[in-house]
């Protein structure tokens, strides 16, 4: 927990909700049972004056998380690419929160560049435009290079958004610590973890010299790709709050009317789209993982165009194939492999049955094939995976976060661009493909060269390293104290506080008004 003060920054969430009219939206767009509605009514109504006005020519979901801040912005783009999740009007909304934020002002911009690169900006550029996009954490300039008169991109971080991120973040992790200590079914689903690997992404998203190399990392694994492009990064004006790269021309991913005048085929593109992540994610381990509409372009020529790389996903070799054996085995309806997958990777406890593991996984399955892509409930049928995911003491998995929610997003993307799509028939093909590779013959000669590799560099050590482990194993560490009944007792005392206030608001109001 980083300080109780952080509750006051959950109860003016709440609050916000409330006064932005966005509560009943967003209740209304999950479904929320009378109960959930109640309990989000009755918290949320008497500290309703609280909460943040936000710009009330905005819609209401868009104008509460706007007014919260960039986290909650973050939250809101990956749902305005499911509409078949929150439903088609509030995925509208909250599509201005990818690249239409309010911006702030081009001096600003100016002063940050001249800061970071050391001189003036006439001196570095020909012309500086208006914001062109702005998002969350950043916004975009054109410009034009002076030197060699070459069109570019300038993107720069917001100012103070590290501060507004950082009091984002810290009120999450209070959020986690209250469902670990409140609701102890949960904790399998690691929230503490979860919000460690979001803090860690978002971090790397602050500094746009890690972006550059990621941009130029990136480029190397898919420069053969065909279909897929990316902007060259202009290294010598990029800075750590300041990054030039080439400018992409294309039709935004998010305009299909833009895509049609243009005469793309968008069955093509969607099918595209989810092929590129699934290759990127399997054959390099390393993907796009922010990949919303408005990080996708569409060029002239049909390539798809991708920037914005401050959120890039990472996963070794060996979840890579436990990833892909499990998308095999729901293409090939092999659900007793899939459980089988699950079980030997460990995410399943080994005390489970497999044979009523494989049972429940078909019930998931088997609802996606013979049956129209648009007809598909993807809200009820993240709910019944949740459950089933809790019944077996599935633990959330760290590594999968980013591979998780891009696929999600992905997956909105390919469905925005062609509704009737089949995610399982487009990704048959790169996942068959990946498998015939990664697991057979040749991927055994590959895995027992680099085995082999590792014994020779570490051979010597090993005895040493054995003692070591036999030494630590007869002499464990004392255990650290545990604190979780203090902080049981102390955020109960706290939310008592906070709930005694808005009660005794509640009765003050009414009071006034009899």
């Amino acid at each position: 927990m980083r300080g109780p003060h952080n509750i006051w920054r959950l109860i003016r969430t709440g609050a916000t909700l409330e006064r932005t009219g966005a509560m009943n939206v967003v209740l209304d767009a999950f479904e929320a049972p009378p109960a959930l509605r109640f309990v989000a009514r009755a918290l949320g109504l008497p500290f309703k004056f609280l909460g943040y006005a936000g710009d009330p020519s905005m819609p209401p979901a868009t104008r509460a998380l706007t007014a919260l801040g960039p986290a909650y912005i973050k939250f809101g783009q990956i749902l305005s690419t499911r509409p078949d999740v929150v439903g088609d009007e509030l995925a509208i909304q909250l599509r201005v929160l990818q690249d239409k934020l309010p911006p702030f002002s081009v001096e600003e911009a100016k002063a940050a560049v001249q800061s970071e690169l050391g001189l003036p900006v006439d001196q570095i550029f020909s012309d500086f435009s208006e914001p062109v996009a702005a998002a969350s954490i950043a916004q975009v300039h054109q410009a034009t290079i002076a030197e060699s008169q070459e069109k570019v991109a300038v993107k720069v971080l917001r100012p103070g958004i590290e501060k507004a991120f950082r009091k984002d973040v810290d009120a999450f992790y209070l959020a986690a610590r209250m469902v670990e200590i409140f609701s102890p079914g949960s904790r399998r689903l690691r929230p503490m973890e979860v919000i460690e690997h979001f803090d860690g992404v978002v971090r790397g998203e602050l500094d746009l010299r890690l972006e550059s190399s990621a941009a130029s990392e990136f480029a190397a694994n898919t420069k053969n790709d065909e279909g897929f492009q990316l902007p060259a990064i202009k290294w010598e004006y990029s800075a750590r709050r300041v990054m030039t790269l080439e400018w992409a021309d294309g039709a935004p991913m998010g305009d299909n009317a833009a895509i049609d005048a243009a005469g793309h085929n968008r069955i093509e593109l969607g099918d595209r789209v989810l092929q590129l992540f699934l290759q990127h994610a399997l054959r390099d381990g390393y993907f796009h993982a922010d990949m919303h509409q408005g990080n996708l372009k569409v060029a002239q020529n049909g390539n798809i165009i991708a920037y914005d790389f401050g959120i890039m996903g990472h996963i070794d070799e060996y979840t890579r194939r436990v990833y892909a054996e499990i998308l095999f085995g729901f293409i090939r309806k092999d659900y007793k492999r899939v459980a089988e997958v699950h079980f030997e990777a460990g995410y399943v406890p080994a005390d489970k049955d497999v044979d009523e593991f494989a049972r429940a996984l078909r019930a998931v399955g088997e609802p996606i094939f013979g049956m129209d892509a648009n007809r598909i409930s993807m809200a009820r049928l993240l709910s019944y995976l949740f459950e089933v995911t809790e019944r077996f003491g599935m633990e959330t998995r760290t590594e999968l976060i980013l591979l998780q929610r891009t696929m999600v997003v992905v997956e909105g993307v390919a469905r925005s661009l062609n509704p009737q799509i089949n995610i399982w028939q487009v990704a048959s093909p790169i996942v068959t493909d990946y498998i015939s590779k990664s697991i057979g013959p040749k991927a055994v000669l590959t895995d027992l060269a680099s085995t082999a590799r590792v014994i020779a560099r570490f051979g010597p050590r090993l005895p040493g390293m054995v003692e070591a482990a036999l030494i630590k194993q007869n002499n464990p560490v004392p255990p650290v104290p545990n604190h979780r009944l203090l902080e049981r007792i102390f955020l109960a005392v706290v939310l008592g506080i906070s709930v005694g206030i808005g009660g005794a608001l509640c009765l003050i109001i009414v009071d006034m008004t009899l």
